[in-house]
């Protein structure tokens, strides 16, 4: 686990149906809150391809065993894990580290 100097609450873990996510402001930062197949992921909801806020909206899924949201705007595929962008070289979001507690999904400030 990541250490952090805060937990921010978000919303029930169950809002959140599986291979979805949802966007919350953290410390004046737009955060998106994915739960994949393998558990519970956030990143920045900036998607630097397009310029929009939009990473939360995108397409959660699995690519080689390495989960990726897809945005919604050009389709370029993020890591859930690192935040790298699979399809444009160099390209990155930050990674926020994410857990659940009494099934309220808590997000850290680093």
């Amino acid at each position: 686990m990541t250490m952090t100097s805060s937990w921010t609450a978000v919303c029930a873990a169950a809002n959140i149906p599986e291979f979805s996510g949802a966007a919350a402001l953290i410390d004046g930062q737009q955060v998106a809150v994915f739960h994949a197949g393998d558990g519970w992921y956030a990143l920045s909801n900036w998607d630097p391809c397009s310029g929009a806020a939009v990473l939360s909206r995108g397409i959660v899924g699995d690519a080689g065993g390495e989960p990726v949201v897809a945005s919604p705007v050009y389709k370029e595929r993020f890591s859930l894990r690192t935040g790298a962008c699979l399809d444009a070289e160099g390209v990155s979001v930050p990674v926020y580290p994410v857990r659940v507690r009494d099934g309220v999904i808590e997000v850290g400030s680093p």
